[in-house]
């Protein structure tokens, strides 16, 4: 009996040695894959390199091919507007890189306008109008920006944060001539 036992015996401590070695393999595996987690988290939380400010030859060739102030503006206006629309519908398909890719896009139309407008007479063409029109754009624009900022992750969040306050400075940029001392006339300031 004794000989039955042990086998017996041996046999349970088998099939427990033998269930045992999935469960074991089990906790390995979840004790690998927790270590390595971090690893790949960190890599995520990596701020995202900043999009090209560029404007694309077909943009800046319809800018430089109109010659009134007024519809060059407009243009502008309507083109950022468009930038910000692709930027969104990018944003609800959860295509990030290319909603980096439109605010890259709009950043380099922004600079352009401005840029263009600071070489403007505030005497000739009306560009005080001008000045105005980019400005009340850019109002409507960067409440769209953070709705779009709200739902990027955070690698992603930092360059639209500097973004919007480059809008802001440019919102700024766009009201000083209009406060500034050389608009009143000469007759007018004494």
């Amino acid at each position: 009996m004794s000989e039955d036992k042990s086998k017996k015996l041996k046999g349970k401590a088998e099939t427990r040695i033998g269930s045992l070695s999935p469960i074991l393999l089990l906790c390995l595996f979840t004790f690998y894959s927790l270590l390595l987690t971090p690893s790949v988290s960190a890599q995520d939380d990596e701020p995202a390199p900043p999009p090209l400010k560029v404007i694309t030859k077909e943009d800046r060739k319809r800018l430089d091919s109109m010659i009134d102030l007024k519809d060059r503006t407009k243009m502008a206006v309507d083109m950022m507007r468009s930038r910000i629309d692709a930027a969104e519908k990018r944003n609800t398909a959860n295509d990030f890189d290319g909603i980096f890719r439109e605010l890259g896009y709009f950043r380099g139309l922004l600079e352009y306008s401005l840029a263009f407008l600071e070489k403007q007479d505030l005497g000739e063409n009306r560009s005080l109008d001008n000045y105005k029109r980019l400005e009340l754009s850019l109002r409507a624009v960067l409440p769209r920006i953070e709705t779009i900022r709200r739902e990027l992750p955070l690698r992603y969040e930092g360059y639209v944060r500097d973004l919007m306050t480059y809008i802001r400075e440019a919102r700024n940029k766009a009201i000083e001539p209009l406060f500034d001392d050389t608009v009143l006339p000469e007759e007018r300031r004494k």
